[in-house]
């Protein structure tokens, strides 16, 4: 937790859609993440769905279908295993 409160970002729960979207806007800015994030409704639907507790990376088909899913992270996180993953299921012109 100190890392956290290191690098900056720490946040109470968020309680709407809009502080929801920016603590997830400041996380990405601030841990430098490179790749597209989405955001789970308060629902959590997708997190039920696709076990995404703890952080997981995913490829995902259209349609739904999982093509690739980690271990979980943050140490579970294999860059070079997704990126192999999309160069097997994404076809190159």
């Amino acid at each position: 937790m100190q890392s956290n409160v290191k690098e900056g970002v720490l946040f109470a729960s968020p309680r709407n859609e809009g502080e929801r979207y920016a603590v997830a806007g400041t996380c990405v800015r601030k841990l430098g993440i490179k790749f597209p994030a989405l955001i789970d409704g308060f629902d959590n639907r997708v997190e039920a769905a696709y076990t995404g507790w703890p952080d997981r990376l995913y490829l995902i088909a259209p349609g739904g279908r999982v093509l690739y899913k980690s271990k979980p992270g943050p140490f579970g996180f294999k860059p070079g295993d997704l990126a192999a993953a999309i160069r097997r299921e994404v076809p190159t012109s």
